[in-house]
């Protein structure tokens, strides 16, 4: 006995030596880590200023309501306190406080007054802790750039979900000592770890300009019935991207911003604004030029199928001029013949469609071009904007060429993205690249001009500019591979000044009545060209463009071109 009481007695030591001497942090750690609570505390999200450091998006500091259901003593008497004043009911309520573990979420991000009147019942085993919230400052402004957040502060479309991780930040946390009841120790151990805040945004977007756009694009779609607008606004210089709008209709009919973001999302055809693709690579290609005399009848097969001009006419001896301001496909399909397929396929590849704008936005399209053989009617559809699908910027990014001297120039929604200690990090140059030579870009621009001037875009001009633009009207799809019957989308892209361009635009309505773009989609180009041209102070230029073009003969804005 005497022995087994020595053993028993030289374990116990060696265990108090284990415990006190050997590794006594271990164990206390061990102890702490079981009396303690974590409180995860979100960070702030990073706010979304416009190009001159307007909020566009931001985060307030709200409360949440949280419960540890081991504190709760009474779960229905609290429960029947809370509901009334959360607006929720009482038996949901009492079922999150009487589970299992150690915390439940009661109410998320509720309004600072409220979660006074919370605090001030001092109901036990009910918490209030820190959490942002996200607020749009100016409304559904650029809704469908912006995009939204879910309720954990995660970003799901548009631009929060695309710079997430910048935005985002560095979650923290809050830990609280606890008794083996659960229940907090008074002046026990209280650690936080402070989150850290995102990154802000600044964009290339100008507030102003925006909400005019939006305006004009509402009121049009008010006066049309169209069941969707989109239009774009920027700098064809430097790529950047003033404006982007997208509406469409609520329940009640009304034209509203989408969460959408059409203008890169949906992919339509073109119609008639792809004919200064083929007009340009025929010019290149020294195959014609502006004077160049052409016959158009009004109709003419192209392997199987049977092309016409938009109305019927004689045949005519028109310049390649005439036949772009009057928007003749016959002409058209006649200057792509003599620029042959191959080449045909290579600028409208180099023009950027069907690739990718650089802006790398969620859910964007890349359209739909025709990349293998063509058919032996392809050469007569997709010159004259048929048989090929575009998003509105990839359209633009054409017209946004000829107005930069020929040099594509790689889209910016982005400026620089500012860190939580005010680091600056810029968005990489835009890339460029050459399309055509400057000679045929100021030829294209001339013709333009004539459009605007005398052809179906003259509801586009604007007093004392010189305004390069074109008309499109094209057919819309149905689900069936066919074209549903009376619907269109009536489009109008162009820049100013003509001479200098400084701002360009696209306006693109979706089954407006009626559906002439000259009608609709020109006078929306106008009304906000104008605006931009007043915002950003930018005066007619003193001299033009220095390249003449045969004067083309007038036509008129009602009908489809």
């Amino acid at each position: 006995m005497l022995v087994a009481l020595a053993v028993l007695f030289a374990l116990v030591i060696a265990r108090l030596v284990d415990l006190q001497v050997v590794a006594p942090g271990h164990y206390a750690a061990a102890g702490l880590a079981q009396r303690l609570r974590t409180v995860p505390l979100t960070a702030e999200r990073g706010s979304i200023f416009d190009r001159n450091g307007a909020e566009l998006a931001m985060s307030v500091e709200q409360k949440t309501v949280w419960a540890d259901p081991r504190e709760v003593h009474d779960a229905t008497a609290t429960a029947t306190a809370l509901a009334p004043l959360l607006g929720k009911d009482v038996a949901g309520l009492r079922s999150k406080l009487a589970q299992q573990g150690a915390f439940a979420y009661l109410a998320r991000q509720i309004d600072p007054a409220l979660a006074a009147k919370i605090d001030a019942l001092h109901l036990a085993g009910v918490h209030l802790v820190d959490e942002s919230k996200r607020f749009d400052p100016a409304g559904l402004l650029a809704r469908s750039v912006i995009g939204d957040v879910n309720l954990d502060n995660a970003g799901r479309s548009g631009l929060e979900a695309q710079y997430d991780a910048s935005l985002l930040g560095v979650p923290g946390k809050l830990q609280i000592e606890t008794g083996p009841d659960g229940r907090t120790i008074a002046g026990g151990r209280e650690h936080v770890t402070p989150a850290k805040r995102g990154s802000d945004l600044v964009l290339t977007i100008d507030r102003s300009l925006q909400y005019e756009v939006e305006r004009a694009l509402a009121d049009e779609m008010n006066q049309t019935s169209a069941r969707h607008g989109t239009a774009l606004v920027m700098d064809p210089t430097t790529g950047e991207i003033l404006a982007m709008a997208n509406l469409g209709r609520d329940d009640n009919d009304q034209p509203v911003p989408t969460t959408d973001n059409r203008a890169l999302t949906v992919a339509f055809e073109p119609g008639s604004v792809n004919k200064a693709i083929t007009m340009s690579g025929a010019l290149e290609e020294g195959v014609v030029k502006p004077s160049t005399v052409i016959d158009v009848p009004d109709q003419m097969r192209v392997s199987s199928a049977m092309f016409s001009d938009h109305e019927p006419h004689p045949p005519q001896k028109w310049t390649v001029t005439d036949i772009l301001t009057q928007s003749s496909n016959i002409g058209t399909i006649k200057i792509a013949q003599q620029l042959g397929v191959p080449k045909t396929k290579e600028y409208l590849q180099k023009f950027g469609l069907g690739q990718t704008t650089g802006l790398d936005f969620p859910n964007e399209t890349n359209g739909i071009m025709k990349s293998g053989h063509w058919d032996g009617t392809d050469i007569g559809s997709i010159p004259i904007g048929q048989g090929v699908a575009v998003n509105a910027l990839q359209m633009l990014q054409v017209f946004n060429t000829l107005a930069n001297g020929g040099v594509w120039v790689q889209p910016q929604l982005v400026k620089e993205v500012v860190g939580p200690d005010g680091t600056e990090t810029k968005s990489p140059a835009a890339s460029t690249r050459r399309v055509v030579s400057q000679e045929t870009a100021k030829q294209m621009t001339a013709m333009l001009e004539n459009v605007v001037k005398v052809g179906t875009g003259v509801n586009a001009k604007i007093d004392g500019y010189n305004v390069a633009g074109k008309t499109g009207t094209a057919k819309k799809p149905d689900e069936h591979g066919g074209y549903k019957s009376g619907a269109y989308f009536s489009s109008f892209i162009g820049f100013v000044p003509a001479e200098a361009p400084k701002l360009s635009a696209i306006v693109v309505l979706d089954e407006p009545h009626p559906y002439y773009a000259g009608q609709v989609s020109a006078p929306v180009f106008a009304r906000v060209a104008q605006y931009g041209l007043r915002l950003f102070k930018i005066p007619p230029p003193s001299q033009g463009l220095g390249v003449r073009v045969p004067s083309a003969k007038p036509t008129s804005v009602d009908r489809v071109d």
